[in-house]
């Protein structure tokens, strides 16, 4: 299973996020005024795969959100010295994300947010930023859908991840957030988008999707042995963009009419 590859390749990673992101966040933060104050949507435990972990062992205040009833046992009993923190179990929704995050007084221009729900993440994150700007966000997208192909998972209220390829939304799908509420996207880091409001980016060059999707994901040397489990479908990366469509509607035929999918 996906899982089980998954747990079997960070086993002896180093750091706590998963594949080196907080190099890049500290790298980001260090170089643009921002408030130390970082939100956590999809916290796991706290500390697998975490990108806040560090910063709030450093002092950062915020909010750390999880829903899953074992996992947010450990995230409580991590983060326990960690008076800053303020931890929910909770479900983030498209019509709750903001609610949640105001009746825990986070600030409008809070520091780093990181995003991860495997799931219907543009409707969240769309419904985040017209309320909130923060000054750093790392978002998953889901990699195996190439540029051009807009591809987002539709909100379902029970929609629940099957551990599969079906999750979140595409480099482009996630751009048309970018370009909506004026943020530059900076870097891909494999499945990771950075994106910084362009007010306060004075320091690093804007990239297009199919750029950031190439040097971040495609060509990446190492790609293959990051991502194992994406051979069945690595044969997108090849394929025109009408013919990628006809193959990702193909091949996620069970779940037609829980998501959508289109050429940019």
């Amino acid at each position: 299973m996906i899982r089980d590859k998954i747990k079997r390749l960070l086993s002896n990673k180093n750091g706590f996020s998963n594949l080196g992101e907080e190099k890049f966040i500290k790298n980001y933060l260090s170089k643009i005024e921002h408030k130390e104050v970082a939100v956590d949507i999809a916290a796991h435990d706290g500390v697998f795969m975490s990108n806040t972990f560090n910063f709030y062992k450093a002092g950062y205040s915020g909010l750390a959100v999880e829903c899953d009833n074992k996992k947010f046992a450990s995230l409580a009993n991590s983060y326990k010295n960690f008076d800053k923190v303020m931890l929910s179990k909770a479900y983030v929704y498209p019509e709750n994300v903001v609610s949640l995050l105001e009746g825990y007084e986070i600030q409008y221009d809070f520091g780093f947010l990181s995003f991860d729900i495997d799931g219907y993440d543009y409707f969240v994150l769309h419904e985040l930023l017209k309320k909130y700007r923060p000054t750093l966000i790392c978002a998953e997208i889901n990699e195996k859908i190439p540029y051009p192909i807009k591809f987002t998972v539709k909100y379902d209220r029970n929609y629940l991840w099957d551990v599969n390829h079906f999750f979140g939304q595409s480099i482009s799908q996630l751009y048309t957030l970018c370009k909506k509420y004026n943020y530059d996207l900076v870097e891909l880091y494999y499945n990771n988008a950075f994106l910084i409001p362009k007010e306060k980016n004075t320091f690093f060059p804007s990239l297009g999707p199919e750029e950031a999707y190439l040097k971040g994901y495609v060509n990446k040397p190492d790609r293959q042995q990051k991502f194992p489990y994406n051979k069945d479908v690595d044969v997108l990366l090849q394929m025109q963009p009408q013919e990628a469509l006809n193959f990702i509607n193909k091949f996620f035929h069970k779940y037609e009419g829980k998501y959508e999918a289109s050429i940019t």
